[in-house]
């Protein structure tokens, strides 16, 4: 079976046939970075194009990882010392790179829908590594493929996001591809960063972690995206962490075999504590390690590999 479109913008538009084919790709790809020498000459003569607008440590060293294991040429370019810094504009950037005949171009941006009008304009394949407070769809699959590895489905399973919901990208992605896969959402945080409408997604929205992460399969935490906030919209991290944080006082309500995922970067002390982080039901580092996988399936997919 074949990935049948020539980019990846989202996860809300993609099927639960096209989920399965991508995490199945990955779990084939997992052995490869356990080989004493990590490459297969699969993408080789292909070109990978890193655009990166925001900072990233995970998605933007996993994407460089992932195609140099396939062997892809791989180029990463950051706003910062790029042409942006003269006032080239996105649209013009994203021509210039064309016209030098990549494969594929990922891109994270500040810009909700910054991926989708590259898409629009340009030949190459686009994967959306992250676009605002809107998606970020290769973190969900890796979640997705982290949580099926470890649970051995999705489907039935209750999934508590805990945290920043209104300015993360993840949530949104996650929300999408956990309820298409089956599993029972629900989200918790303060009422500020909780959207009016994010029940219309099919999930329940709680103010009180407790509520939330009672009898959860999984706890995903987010941090608080004090970039993306307009305004205060909590009164102090301290009193944050004091009503939001996941810590060893509240993770007892959770099933005795709770799995704790974030996304990274991590605020220890303030929406999870570290002997949570760092104990026996975190899977924080196992999410690390598949975002190569996923990373690898999605370049090997988009351009024309079949699973």
């Amino acid at each position: 079976m074949k990935l049948n479109r020539k980019d990846i913008l989202g996860i809300q538009e993609l099927s639960v046939e096209e989920i399965n084919l991508i995490l199945e790709t990955a779990d084939s790809f997992i052995e490869v970075s356990t080989r004493e020498i990590k490459k297969v000459p699969t993408l080789r003569g292909k070109t990978v194009i890193n655009l990166f607008y925001e900072a990233s440590t995970r998605t933007r060293t996993s994407f460089e990882i992932a195609a140099k294991r396939l062997s892809a040429d791989t180029i990463n370019i950051s706003a910062s010392t790029s042409s942006v810094v003269k006032g080239e504009t996105l649209i013009d950037t994203a021509k210039n790179l064309e016209a030098m005949n990549p494969d594929i171009i990922v891109i994270r941006h500040s810009a909700a829908g910054a991926p989708h009008m590259l898409a629009a304009i340009l030949r190459q394949s686009i994967i959306n590594a992250g676009d605002g407070a809107h998606e970020h769809p290769t973190q969900a699959l890796l979640d997705m493929m982290t949580i099926r590895s470890r649970k051995g489905t999705i489907s039935g399973l209750k999934v508590a996001i805990v945290g920043d919901i209104a300015h993360s990208r993840v949530a949104r992605s996650n929300i999408h591809g956990l309820t298409k896969m089956g599993a029972s959402v629900c989200v918790a945080g303060p009422a500020t960063m909780i959207p009016l409408d994010i029940e219309k997604m099919g999930i329940v929205a709680h103010t009180r972690v407790e509520e939330a992460i009672r009898d959860a399969d999984i706890v995903m935490v987010l941090r608080i995206q004090t970039e993306r906030e307009k305004q205060n919209i909590f009164p102090s991290l301290r009193e944050y962490a004091q009503y939001f944080s996941l810590n060893r006082r509240n993770i007892g309500l959770a099933r005795k075999d709770v799995l704790i995922m974030h996304p990274g970067p991590m605020n220890r002390g303030v929406e999870i504590s570290s002997d949570l982080a760092d104990g026996p039901h975190s899977i924080i580092l196992n999410q690390v390690t598949n975002g190569v996988a996923v990373r690898m399936a999605l370049l090997y997919l988009l351009t024309g590999g079949a699973s």
